[in-house]
Protein backbone atom coordinates (compact mmCIF):
# COMPACT_ATOMS: atom_id res chain seq x y z
CA UNK A 1 0.00 0.00 0.00
CA UNK A 2 1.08 3.77 -0.80
CA UNK A 3 1.46 6.16 2.06
CA UNK A 4 -1.12 8.03 3.05
CA UNK A 5 -1.94 11.22 1.73
CA UNK A 6 -2.18 14.32 3.83
CA UNK A 7 -5.54 16.38 3.27
CA UNK A 8 -3.61 19.06 1.74
CA UNK A 9 -2.08 17.00 -0.79
CA UNK A 10 -5.19 15.11 -1.56
CA UNK A 11 -7.45 18.05 -2.40
CA UNK A 12 -4.44 19.74 -4.10
CA UNK A 13 -4.05 16.53 -6.41
CA UNK A 14 -7.92 17.33 -7.95
CA UNK A 15 -6.61 20.30 -9.04
CA UNK A 16 -4.61 20.69 -12.70
CA UNK A 17 -1.14 21.60 -12.51
CA UNK A 18 -1.05 25.14 -12.64
CA UNK A 19 1.95 25.96 -14.77
CA UNK A 20 2.83 29.71 -14.52
CA UNK A 21 2.89 29.08 -10.42
CA UNK A 22 5.10 26.22 -10.83
CA UNK A 23 7.48 28.14 -12.91
CA UNK A 24 7.39 31.03 -10.32
CA UNK A 25 7.92 28.35 -7.61
CA UNK A 26 10.94 26.67 -9.44
CA UNK A 27 12.51 30.30 -9.95
CA UNK A 28 12.21 30.98 -6.40
CA UNK A 29 14.11 28.08 -5.30
CA UNK A 30 16.54 28.62 -8.22
CA UNK A 31 17.05 31.92 -6.77
CA UNK A 32 18.37 30.73 -3.41
CA UNK A 33 15.04 32.58 -1.82
CA UNK A 34 13.11 31.18 0.67
CA UNK A 35 10.29 28.85 -0.57
CA UNK A 36 7.71 30.12 2.22
CA UNK A 37 4.87 31.49 -0.55
CA UNK A 38 1.38 30.80 0.05
CA UNK A 39 -0.12 27.11 -0.10
CA UNK A 40 -1.56 26.51 -3.61
CA UNK A 41 -5.25 25.97 -2.09
CA UNK A 42 -4.65 29.37 -0.24
CA UNK A 43 -3.53 30.96 -3.27
CA UNK A 44 -6.45 29.54 -4.99
CA UNK A 45 -8.50 30.90 -2.22
CA UNK A 46 -7.59 34.38 -2.51
CA UNK A 47 -7.98 34.68 -6.25
CA UNK A 48 -11.49 33.57 -5.30
CA UNK A 49 -12.30 36.31 -2.80
CA UNK A 50 -10.60 39.22 -4.66
CA UNK A 51 -13.38 37.81 -7.26
CA UNK A 52 -16.06 37.64 -5.12
CA UNK A 53 -15.55 40.61 -3.06
CA UNK A 54 -15.32 42.59 -6.23
CA UNK A 55 -11.85 44.10 -4.51
CA UNK A 56 -10.86 46.87 -6.81
CA UNK A 57 -8.00 48.01 -4.81
CA UNK A 58 -5.36 45.10 -3.13
CA UNK A 59 -2.33 45.99 -0.46
CA UNK A 60 -0.06 42.97 -0.14
CA UNK A 61 2.43 42.91 2.71
CA UNK A 62 5.34 40.63 1.50
CA UNK A 63 5.90 40.39 -2.02
CA UNK A 64 8.48 37.62 -2.13
CA UNK A 65 8.83 36.01 -5.49
CA UNK A 66 5.39 36.94 -6.82
CA UNK A 67 3.46 33.98 -6.01
CA UNK A 68 0.69 35.39 -3.85
CA UNK A 69 1.29 38.62 -5.90
CA UNK A 70 -0.30 36.70 -8.89
CA UNK A 71 -2.80 34.93 -7.46
CA UNK A 72 -4.10 38.02 -5.85
CA UNK A 73 -4.19 39.63 -9.48
CA UNK A 74 -5.77 37.05 -11.21
CA UNK A 75 -9.27 38.31 -9.18
CA UNK A 76 -8.84 41.58 -9.55
CA UNK A 77 -10.55 43.17 -12.79
CA UNK A 78 -8.81 44.81 -15.19
CA UNK A 79 -9.45 48.15 -13.55
CA UNK A 80 -8.17 46.50 -10.79
CA UNK A 81 -5.03 47.33 -8.52
CA UNK A 82 -2.78 45.72 -6.92
CA UNK A 83 -0.25 47.69 -4.78
CA UNK A 84 2.83 45.06 -2.55
CA UNK A 85 4.91 45.91 -0.20
CA UNK A 86 8.35 44.61 0.32
CA UNK A 87 11.44 45.30 2.50
CA UNK A 88 14.24 44.14 -0.34
CA UNK A 89 14.51 45.38 -3.51
CA UNK A 90 16.00 42.53 -5.07
CA UNK A 91 12.74 41.00 -4.26
CA UNK A 92 10.26 43.32 -5.07
CA UNK A 93 12.22 43.27 -8.57
CA UNK A 94 12.47 39.64 -8.98
CA UNK A 95 8.29 39.52 -7.98
CA UNK A 96 7.31 42.26 -10.50
CA UNK A 97 9.05 40.28 -13.33
CA UNK A 98 7.37 37.38 -12.45
CA UNK A 99 3.59 39.22 -12.30
CA UNK A 100 4.79 41.07 -15.11
CA UNK A 101 5.13 37.22 -17.19
CA UNK A 102 2.04 36.08 -15.97
CA UNK A 103 0.00 39.37 -17.90
CA UNK A 104 -0.43 41.40 -14.45
CA UNK A 105 2.75 43.89 -14.65
CA UNK A 106 1.25 47.05 -15.57
CA UNK A 107 -1.61 46.94 -12.52
CA UNK A 108 1.07 45.94 -10.02
CA UNK A 109 3.10 48.65 -7.60
CA UNK A 110 5.89 47.91 -5.65
CA UNK A 111 6.56 49.88 -2.67
CA UNK A 112 10.17 48.98 -1.35
CA UNK A 113 11.25 49.49 2.57
CA UNK A 114 9.90 49.01 5.71
CA UNK A 115 6.37 48.19 5.67
CA UNK A 116 5.64 50.52 8.69
CA UNK A 117 7.08 53.25 7.25
CA UNK A 118 5.02 52.29 3.73
CA UNK A 119 1.85 51.77 5.63
CA UNK A 120 2.05 55.60 7.52
CA UNK A 121 2.73 57.09 4.15
CA UNK A 122 -0.06 55.30 2.56
CA UNK A 123 -2.81 56.66 5.24
CA UNK A 124 -1.33 59.74 4.99
CA UNK A 125 -1.51 59.96 1.36
CA UNK A 126 -5.57 59.10 2.26
CA UNK A 127 -5.11 55.51 0.65
CA UNK A 128 -8.24 53.08 0.96
CA UNK A 129 -8.37 49.30 0.00
CA UNK A 130 -10.98 46.71 -0.38
CA UNK A 131 -8.79 43.20 0.14
CA UNK A 132 -5.20 42.81 2.47
CA UNK A 133 -3.54 40.26 2.01
CA UNK A 134 -0.57 40.09 5.12
CA UNK A 135 2.34 37.72 4.61
CA UNK A 136 5.71 39.10 5.80
CA UNK A 137 7.62 39.38 9.26
CA UNK A 138 5.47 37.59 11.95
CA UNK A 139 6.59 39.71 15.03
CA UNK A 140 4.48 42.68 13.40
CA UNK A 141 1.17 41.16 12.40
CA UNK A 142 -0.65 42.71 15.13
CA UNK A 143 1.02 46.25 14.12
CA UNK A 144 -0.20 45.10 10.35
CA UNK A 145 -3.62 44.07 11.42
CA UNK A 146 -4.22 47.96 12.90
CA UNK A 147 -2.71 49.61 9.86
CA UNK A 148 -5.09 47.27 7.11
CA UNK A 149 -7.90 48.26 9.40
CA UNK A 150 -6.71 51.86 9.04
CA UNK A 151 -6.80 51.72 5.30
CA UNK A 152 -10.15 49.66 4.98
CA UNK A 153 -13.00 50.46 3.12
CA UNK A 154 -15.96 49.15 4.34
CA UNK A 155 -16.84 45.82 4.40
CA UNK A 156 -12.92 45.22 3.11
CA UNK A 157 -11.34 41.49 3.49
CA UNK A 158 -8.19 41.51 5.37
CA UNK A 159 -6.33 37.60 5.25
CA UNK A 160 -3.31 36.71 6.92
CA UNK A 161 -1.09 33.41 6.07
CA UNK A 162 1.13 31.59 8.55
CA UNK A 163 -0.70 32.18 11.60
CA UNK A 164 0.02 28.58 12.90
CA UNK A 165 3.50 29.41 12.41
CA UNK A 166 4.14 25.33 11.89
CA UNK A 167 2.52 24.19 14.64
CA UNK A 168 4.19 26.74 17.36
CA UNK A 169 1.65 29.02 17.85
CA UNK A 170 -0.25 25.35 19.53
CA UNK A 171 2.09 24.46 21.48
CA UNK A 172 2.49 26.33 25.37
CA UNK A 173 6.45 25.59 25.18
CA UNK A 174 6.95 27.63 22.46
CA UNK A 175 6.82 31.42 23.75
CA UNK A 176 9.00 33.45 21.70
CA UNK A 177 8.40 36.87 20.14
CA UNK A 178 6.93 36.00 17.07
CA UNK A 179 4.59 33.18 18.62
CA UNK A 180 3.55 36.02 21.12
CA UNK A 181 2.87 38.36 18.02
CA UNK A 182 0.63 35.52 16.17
CA UNK A 183 -1.18 34.57 19.18
CA UNK A 184 -2.08 37.69 20.32
CA UNK A 185 -3.06 38.45 15.76
CA UNK A 186 -4.99 35.43 16.07
CA UNK A 187 -7.02 36.23 19.10
CA UNK A 188 -7.59 39.84 17.61
CA UNK A 189 -9.40 37.87 14.38
CA UNK A 190 -11.55 36.21 16.66
CA UNK A 191 -12.58 38.94 19.40
CA UNK A 192 -12.15 42.33 17.67
CA UNK A 193 -15.81 43.98 17.13
CA UNK A 194 -14.71 45.86 14.56
CA UNK A 195 -13.94 42.29 12.49
CA UNK A 196 -16.30 39.53 11.61
CA UNK A 197 -12.86 36.94 11.68
CA UNK A 198 -12.42 32.92 10.99
CA UNK A 199 -9.82 30.61 11.06
CA UNK A 200 -8.60 28.48 8.41
CA UNK A 201 -6.48 25.15 9.92
CA UNK A 202 -5.29 23.68 7.10
CA UNK A 203 -1.70 24.07 5.33
CA UNK A 204 0.50 26.54 7.98
CA UNK A 205 -2.98 28.22 8.85
CA UNK A 206 -4.99 31.44 7.13
CA UNK A 207 -6.68 34.61 9.05
CA UNK A 208 -9.50 35.82 7.37
CA UNK A 209 -11.91 38.66 8.45
CA UNK A 210 -13.97 41.54 7.38
CA UNK A 211 -14.20 44.76 8.55
CA UNK A 212 -17.19 46.12 9.47
CA UNK A 213 -18.93 48.93 8.76
CA UNK A 214 -19.55 50.46 12.07
CA UNK A 215 -21.46 53.48 10.62
CA UNK A 216 -24.34 51.00 9.48
CA UNK A 217 -24.77 48.90 12.58
CA UNK A 218 -24.82 52.19 14.89
CA UNK A 219 -28.06 53.42 12.38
Amino acid sequence: MGQLQTADDYFDGLFPPDEQLTRVKEAIAAAGMPQISVAPGYGRLLTMLVAMSGAKRVLEIGALGGYSGICLARGLPASGRLTSLELRADYAAFAHKNVTEAGYGERTEYIVGDAKESLAQLADEGARFDFFFIDADKDNYPYYLDACIGLANAGAIIAADNTLLRGRTVDPAKQGPSVQAVRAFNKRIANDPNLQGVHLPSYDGLALARVIDLSVIQK
